[in-house]
């Protein structure tokens, strides 16, 4: 194989390296934003079904991080945000379900 060659193989492979994370990483992305809206939809149905209050939102962001200290991103503020994600897009087509 000349030095060419290599050189064409290797721009290559590095290419496919980078789209095949980019991929990956918009897969996590979606995947993500679809969680977010599941969990403030289910959070928005309970406080409308079972007449639970705001409260339950700090009791969770409490549990989840007690439960699962790894995790971040589930504070008493950001699981009110999914829920406000939810009811600002509270179409099931809008996010593909």
């Amino acid at each position: 194989m000349d030095f060419k060659d290599y050189q064409s193989l290797l721009t290559d492979i590095k290419a496919r390296i980078r789209n095949a994370q980019t991929k990956a990483a918009l897969a996590v992305n979606a995947e993500l934003i679809m969680l977010y809206w599941d969990i403030g939809k289910t959070i928005n149905q309970l406080q409308s079904e079972q007449g639970w209050g705001a409260n339950v939102t700090a009791r969770l962001a409490d549990d989840i991080k007690n439960e699962l200290p790894e995790l971040k991103g589930f504070s008493e503020r950001n699981l009110k945000f999914m829920v406000q994600f939810y009811k600002e897009h509270n179409s099931d087509d809008v996010i593909g379900k």
